[in-house]
């Protein structure tokens, strides 16, 4: 009679421990592109990723994405509120400097809940085939109409030979 009860009580604790556990269904976002985006005229670069979204997610739901700092110190982050009836989603980090040609940088994503719960979590790295140092270290325009810079271009006409980006470190 023991043995019975002993057994009955395993599948109980079982089934218990099996009902405690949280359910996950399948990702909700999926990382479809990651690069560096260098816009010469303005002088500046930046992180860009984008996914696609799989799954829908509960609304007030948000994606935070922390970016390695190239230029060393603390990694950027960026918060953006998902909107349940887009599909694609586009982080784009703020200003970066100091990226070099073939090292990679990490990235983390997380999807968070209304509440703050984590429901997805992707890491991946960004790698750019140029240094930055290729850009120039001044806006060659400025303005919504896109001016030249009065900066870079001396009497309308372009110098002879353009300053380029430094890294500071």
């Amino acid at each position: 009679m023991t043995r019975p009860i002993v057994m009955l009580a395993a599948m109980m604790a079982a089934l218990l421990m099996a009902g405690c556990q949280r359910e996950t269904g399948p990702d909700p976002l999926k990382l479809t592109g990651k690069m560096f985006v260098f816009n010469y005229r303005l002088a500046y670069a930046t992180y860009m990723i984008t996914l696609s979204k799989l799954e829908p997610v509960p609304e007030g739901s948000i994606v935070v994405a922390t970016f390695e700092n190239p230029a060393g110190g603390e990694p950027l982050t960026l918060t953006r509120k998902l909107f349940p009836k887009l599909e694609k989603v586009v982080l784009e980090s703020p200003d970066i400097t100091c990226v070099k040609k073939e090292r990679p940088y990490a990235v983390t994503i997380e999807v968070k809940g209304p509440a703050g719960e984590a429901l997805q979590t992707l890491e991946t790295t960004v790698t750019s085939d140029i240094d930055q140092d290729m850009m120039p270290a001044k806006a060659l325009v400025e303005g919504p109409a896109y001016d030249k810079n009065p900066a870079v271009f001396t009497d309308g006409k372009a110098p002879e030979h353009f300053e380029t980006a430094k890294c500071p470190r």
